[in-house]
């Protein structure tokens, strides 16, 4: 297994992703260019809408095209959303009053009661504490 990065880059145009479509929730048809993608393998691909967000896929059959050269067509598996929504939230940091501006990924099919679960557990990815409506950076939690 082998972990392919094809989240949006402009540094290296000969390794991209074409295309990353869901079949079903949890499966994904991805076509992309370069790499020597095989089954199992994990593609890391952008989420459509964010800047910074991505999600990991796991390849079950690949389908490598010959013209044009490169080209491939594959099935993977990953997260299940029935309708993926990006939002953008701000929280400060009740010590040092930094500001942390960050995006996060939830199924909207779910609902407003989603978001909050889901923003906690996105800023813990990004080093932060969250305890009820109180933020600490990660600078000002190492003490404490």
């Amino acid at each position: 297994m082998v972990e392919h990065d094809f989240r949006y880059s402009l540094m290296n145009p000969q390794h991209t992703l074409t295309e990353c479509r869901a079949l079903v929730p949890g499966r994904y048809q991805v076509t992309g260019n370069g790499g020597s993608i095989r089954n199992n393998d994990v593609l890391v691909v952008t989420l459509k809408g964010s800047k910074d967000l991505s999600m990991r896929l796991t390849v079950e059959t690949v389908r490598h095209l010959i013209n044009p050269p490169g080209q491939w067509v594959a099935v993977a598996s990953g997260p299940v959303f029935g309708e993926l929504a990006i939002h953008t939230w701000n929280v400060n940091c009740d010590s040092c009053a930094k500001e942390l501006s960050f995006e996060f990924a939830v199924d909207a099919k779910l609902g407003n009661k989603a978001e909050k679960p889901a923003a906690t557990a996105r800023i813990a990815e990004l080093g932060w504490t969250a305890a009820g409506e109180k933020h600490l950076c990660p600078k000002c939690r190492e003490p404490a």
